[in-house]
């Protein structure tokens, strides 16, 4: 008996325009793969980025405490040395002494349990940060010639430091706001002690 023919629907390609599309999602397909693995490689690294930027920014007050440098002592100037002394007293344990401003004029005097001392001079100051006094003490037994004694001063940390020439250590001598401790708390304004010098200049010169 003959093998009967069964009839196979023909096979329809696609039309030329759907496979060309298909070829295409393909391609874009395949295309962005890459860009995708790309992006969340940059994201990575922008964050890994920013969170060392973030540390180091943690970090840096750390680095710069441990870097802090003492701030270096600045001289004082001439002018800046006058205004501290100009038409002052300045008021010691047993005296005192007066910065005039006319001729820049210095009288000092001193007075102890047995005797008392006068001296007459002048005062001046430099740019290097001194105030010096040219004095000419005397008592009733001694008579003495012009000596100069000077002070230096640096400004360090905002306040005032002074010392007593040549090896003298340094002291506070004026703050802001002033502390107790600062000798610039003995210096009053104007001459207030003008009374005490003359009686001991007049005891002293007095002729025996």
């Amino acid at each position: 008996m003959p093998t009967p023919i069964v009839p196979i629907a023909p096979t329809r390609s696609p039309p030329h325009g759907v496979d060309r599309l298909r070829r295409i999602e393909r391609r874009r397909s395949a295309g962005f793969a890459p860009f995708l693995f790309l992006l969340a490689f940059c994201g990575q690294a922008a964050f890994a980025e920013a969170t060392h930027a973030a540390a180091a920014k943690d970090s840096a007050p750390a680095k710069a405490d441990s870097a802090i440098v003492p701030t270096p002592a600045i001289v004082p100037t001439a002018y800046e040395l006058q205004l501290l002394y100009t038409d002052r007293t300045w008021i010691w344990k047993n005296g005192a002494a007066y910065f005039a401003k006319d001729n820049r004029r210095l009288e000092a005097w001193t007075s102890g349990q047995d005797s008392a001392s006068v001296a007459e001079g002048r005062w001046l100051v430099t740019e290097d940060g001194k105030m010096c006094t040219e004095l000419a003490w005397r008592s009733k037994s001694y008579k003495g010639k012009p000596k100069r004694t000077c002070y230096s001063h640096q400004i360090k940390d905002g306040a005032i430091e002074q010392r007593k020439d040549p090896d003298g250590e340094w002291y506070s001598f004026k703050r802001t706001p002033e502390d107790p401790s600062d000798e610039y708390r003995k210096f009053e304004p104007g001459n207030t002690k003008a009374a005490q010098f003359e009686e001991a200049r007049k005891l002293i010169d007095a002729k025996n």
